[in-house]
């Protein structure tokens, strides 16, 4: 593989560290990592001891297993990590709303719990790819297409 130049690695939103970003991409990317984590420490407590379906936990606490995969992609700043994880996010957001409109009083303050982690999670993957996208915006300049 050839070496990356400085051309290239500009033009390419994916290596544009959130350092060269700027302070906006910086912010977004440890609030993202810091709502990722509340995220997971959330689904394992939920199912495990703040409201458990059964007594001792039940099998939902598998649902934080998915949750683990994007955290190594979020501290290596990989792009597409923050583009497909905003998508995900949108299934946990579903599942509070669903379990905080449905389940009794312990249960529901976990699910809205969810729901404003999910939120946040998702603003701050938004922010994040946006700050990257425009540090590289000025560096590539579109081509007039010859008529």
């Amino acid at each position: 593989m050839p070496a990356s130049t400085p051309e290239t690695a500009a033009n390419l939103p994916d290596l544009v560290t959130p350092a060269a970003a700027g302070a906006a991409a910086q912010y977004s990317r440890w609030l993202a990592v810091a709502a990722l984590l509340g995220l997971i420490l959330l689904c394992l407590a939920w199912e495990l001891w703040l409201a458990p379906l059964r007594p001792g936990g039940s099998w939902l606490v598998l649902k934080a297993l998915p949750l683990c995969l994007p955290l190594a992609g979020l501290l290596k700043h990989r792009m597409y990590t923050y583009r497909w994880l905003s998508l995900l996010v949108w299934l946990y957001f579903v599942e509070g709303v669903v379990r905080a409109w449905g389940d009794a009083a312990p249960s529901r303050w976990c699910a809205l719990a969810e729901v404003a982690l999910c939120l946040l999670l998702f603003a701050a993957c938004v922010l994040h790819i946006r700050g990257r996208q425009r540090a590289v915006a000025p560096a590539s300049k579109p081509v007039a297409a010859a008529s």
